[in-house]
């Protein structure tokens, strides 16, 4: 299975493409949270390519490897660009919408046929209004 995400984080990533390899597990001072630990943790691998950069955000691609309970969120705050208006683990609050996050296509083998077969979805219109904002502010 290949699944692919869009975000939309906050800070400008230097780098094209990177690789976070950090194990996930249950955070030890919040059990609704999971953290970047060794303790009692699982491998994570979370691939993340730059698509677009802003004046504070950058647009990324991410494929995830493994599939961890809040990879993406996790991973991303790990290395200091959290995931724009997450609550939990970045600078956000609660909104109706959510964290610019956004799961856009998956690849996978069906089980019967072992024919591949491909689905992506558009983000929704609260994601593509805020990269409307984005580019606005950039020029």
């Amino acid at each position: 299975v290949e699944r692919k995400y869009l975000a939309i984080v906050d800070g400008l990533i230097k780098h094209d493409t990177g690789t976070i390899d950090a194990p996930i597990g249950r955070d030890v001072n919040d059990r609704q949270k999971m953290s970047a630990t060794d303790v009692n943790a699982k491998d994570a691998i979370t691939h993340f390519k730059v698509l677009e950069r802003f004046n504070n955000n950058t647009l990324i691609e991410c494929k995830l490897e493994t599939g961890r309970t809040h990879q993406i969120r996790v991973h991303m705050a790990y290395i200091g660009y959290p995931v724009n208006n997450d609550p939990a683990y970045g600078r956000g609050k609660a909104t109706e919408f959510g964290q610019m996050l956004h799961s856009y296509s998956i690849k996978l083998k069906h089980p019967r046929t072992g024919k591949e077969l491909f689905f992506t979805v558009d983000a929704p219109k609260e994601f593509n209004e805020k990269l409307e904002e984005l580019r606005e502010e950039n020029n």
